[in-house]
């Protein structure tokens, strides 16, 4: 990187520092402030890090401001719409599309690991039937650390690729026996003959007693979704499993880290949100105007879900392509009356959402979470395990952050300081006297 420097003057002593300007490939210049604390005993300030640049990366670029979405330089409309979800993967790991030759060795190699061991099926059984798939996912995930010691050597390089491999592989058994646990139904183990997506749709819904052949337009439409969900830069749970991999942890339990964090309805759980809201205002008496008038009542708690990104200021570009698969979806009879109802709704709030005043002034327009969920309902995925599918895209961003951090000799254990606005030295007070 290129660099040239900005001066910093602290008024009250007259003291300044030069600080040097970092120029990445793409996007905003970033002043380097890593020794700013050392040379002058000031901290900076930045709830919820919005101005600053926790790391380097070369895995993802994204302009909130144009809306665009590219994967190590490939645009993520291009990607999801030419490509398959085991390219990207390749492609995020890596740095580069695979010819044919890597890409069926790439195959080869997740689809030889996508049993779990025998003994984590007993792990299942110490769960309650009715707890929370995402609480199980952040259990089992955590918990193969105690199954696959071989691949917890996080200074080989080698070790670190293969506990990458593992994780892609294992990831859809891992939530589709979360699913089946919970069910009731016996768990269904990888068909090996089956693409990523295809798989993961028989190991949800095949029984012993009937044949299951999963629809071409719902294993594509999850293909897609896996795509554009796959990595999204430094969002709260990526910077989750950096923070708990920068402490040297094993890289199971810096994914179990990201799966807790994603599951905040603020991230992951954005899109079974939307989806609630969606039903609430089918169930309901009133017309769309009346929850839009709702939504704009700074009284009311009522909140348009779906609507609104923290880093895109323009349409989302995965949502665009997401709208489109729920269209395809509609058009090909697949999805129940009530699913149909529901996209109306998503429409008409769409339409009022790019019109209105209101909604374009604040740059609210809707995100990929607003149609996920109506695709996953026309699956047959239930609301409870949307977030469970997003925790299965994501998982090859999060663990190429993790490979890259962990290649990097200049990683540090990560220690964000704080403004203490607490009360200054106190003399304690014996019991007796208080």
């Amino acid at each position: 990187m290129a660099k040239n420097t900005a001066t910093l003057t602290d008024n009250e002593t007259g003291e300044s520092i030069e600080l040097n300007i970092l120029h990445p490939t793409q996007g905003p210049k970033a002043i380097d402030v890593s020794q700013l604390y050392k040379k002058t005993g000031l901290l900076t300030y930045d709830p919820g890090f919005m101005s600053t640049a926790s790391c380097w990366s070369d895995i993802t670029y994204l302009d909130g401001d144009q809306g665009l979405l590219e994967y190590r330089g490939y645009s993520i409309d291009q990607l999801a719409e030419k490509g398959s979800f085991m390219e990207t993967c390749y492609l995020l790991l890596n740095g580069e599309l695979p010819n044919k030759e890597e890409l069926d060795s790439f195959i080869n190699l997740v689809t030889y690991h996508t049993m779990l061991h025998e003994q984590m099926k007993r792990f299942y059984s110490g769960f309650r039937r009715d707890a929370h798939p995402m609480a199980t996912m952040v259990g089992v995930v955590g918990a193969l650390s105690a199954f696959y010691h071989e691949y917890m050597d996080i200074a080989d390089e080698k070790d670190r690729y293969d506990a990458a491999i593992l994780l892609i592989a294992k990831m859809p058994t891992i939530a589709a026996w979360s699913y089946r646990y919970a069910n009731g139904t016996p768990f269904v183990y990888p068909n090996n003959n089956l693409s990523y997506a295809e798989n993961f749709l028989h190991m949800m819904f095949s029984l012993p007693s009937e044949k299951y052949i999963a629809s071409p337009i719902m294993v594509r439409a999850l293909e897609v979704i896996l795509i554009t969900h796959a990595d999204h830069e430094q969002n709260a749970s990526t910077s989750t499993v950096r923070l708990a991999g920068s402490s040297e942890a094993n890289p199971f339990a810096a994914i179990a880290a990201g799966i807790a964090s994603l599951w905040g309805p603020a991230h992951g759980g954005a899109n079974e949100a939307a989806v609630k809201m969606l039903i609430e205002i089918s169930k309901s008496k009133e017309d769309v105007d009346y929850f839009i008038e709702k939504a704009k009542d700074k009284t009311n708690n009522f909140r348009l879900m779906g609507f609104g990104h923290r880093v895109y200021k323009s349409y989302d570009p995965r949502a665009k392509i997401i709208r489109d698969l729920c269209h395809q979806i509609i058009d090909g009879g697949l999805a129940k009356e009530e699913h149909k109802e529901l996209l109306d709704i998503a429409m008409t709030l769409e339409k009022v959402a790019l019109e209105d005043e209101y909604f374009v002034k604040r740059k609210l327009y809707p995100n990929v979470d607003f149609y996920s969920g109506i695709i996953f309902l026309s699956m047959g995925i239930p609301l409870n395990m949307f977030t469970v599918m997003f925790a299965m895209a994501r998982t090859i961003g999060w663990i190429s952050h993790w490979h890259e951090m962990m290649g990097d000799n200049k990683t540090r254990i990560s220690r964000p300081r704080q403004l203490y606005t607490g009360k200054s030295h106190r003399d304690y007070v014996p019991l007796a006297k208080r």
